[in-house]
């Protein structure tokens, strides 16, 4: 009998959730995705040590601690595209997801060095932060021919201007906003009624109805539930723990997301500008949160990774 995971690969692309080649290498998804706290761990392993030597050495003695940084990025990506045959998303700074021009040249230095270690644009995904200023960065970038993925994603207005705005994909986080749920309720869901799989659900079902290009890739699960009940959905990108666990069951997986019920689905079109976003985004508590939260914690990581290059360097 096929497995969850050999089903749930037959109508959503599986993504590996982690910075761990050999994970990557055991589960064979389609695409990778990283961030800064995954890369962080990763980056502190042993295994992982020349990569991090490589990248200080590339750089050179009066590099920067973000041109070092940079590298080692890419130099993970690099590895990454050996083992995955799709695509890897690539993190710009999380401490410039409020500056628009920071944002699009940091992401073109990224895409510059990707290009010079052999990198082809259309493998690799830059990663921004779903705030107004992150949304109009991926916007221009995609004139350049520069694809982006919008990270920290936790509300419909958030996920509408992305698909207005033409990104390539958007990953939205459904365990976070189950953390939200969870704690301001005080009890726990079950798949079926969770607010992160009915938020994706959502997003997922206007893109459809309406045709919009932008790929919905739901990401941050915290069981096995959530990702059966968003199966269908375009992308899932999932930890090794919960590949594991769809790697050890045989039980049926039906698919939940299907683009032709989405069609027939009765929905308004709605728009946002740049007020109407910043008001929506601030009416919603649990997006508002949720965002600054991440935000917060993807630069305490940075930080962090640049500690452990300046004990590299010495």
């Amino acid at each position: 009998m096929p497995t969850q995971l050999d089903q749930l690969k037959q109508f959503t692309k599986v993504v590996a959730d982690t910075g761990d080649f050999a994970s990557m290498k055991a589960y064979a998804p389609q695409d990778a995705t990283t961030n800064p706290s995954l890369i962080l761990k990763a980056a502190a392993m042993p295994a992982y040590a020349p990569l991090m030597d490589q990248a200080i050495r590339e750089a050179g003695s009066g590099a920067g601690m973000a041109q070092v940084i940079d590298r080692l990025l890419v130099l993970f990506g690099l590895e990454i595209l050996k083992i995955v045959p799709g695509r890897v998303s690539t993190e710009v700074d999380a401490r410039l997801s409020f500056d628009s021009a920071a944002t699009m040249a940091k992401a073109r230095e990224i895409i510059t060095l990707s290009a010079a270690a052999g990198i082809p644009r259309d493998r690799i995904l830059i990663k921004i932060a779903s705030t107004w200023e992150g949304i109009k960065a991926a916007e221009a970038l995609r004139a350049d021919g520069i694809r982006c993925n919008l990270t920290l994603l936790f509300s419909f207005p958030q996920a509408v201007a992305c698909a207005e705005a033409g990104v390539q994909l958007i990953s939205p986080f459904v365990g976070r906003i189950l953390d939200w749920h969870k704690k301001s309720a005080g009890r726990d869901f079950a798949p079926t009624e969770d607010p992160g799989v009915k938020s994706v659900a959502q997003i997922y079902t206007y893109y459809k109805k309406f045709g919009y290009q932008t790929e919905v890739m739901g990401a941050s699960f915290r069981n096995k539930g959530e990702i059966t009940e968003l199966a269908g959905c375009d992308l899932l990108t999932i930890a090794p723990p919960l590949l594991a666990e769809l790697a050890a069951s045989a039980e049926p997986l039906i698919r939940k997301l299907d683009p032709a019920k989405a069609a027939a689905a009765d929905l308004r079109k709605v728009s946002f500008d740049e007020k109407t976003f910043r008001f929506a985004q601030n009416e919603d508590a649990m997006a508002t949160e949720k965002t600054a939260e991440g935000i917060r914690l993807f630069s305490a990581d940075i930080v962090k990774l640049e500690l452990l290059i300046a004990q590299k360097r010495g």
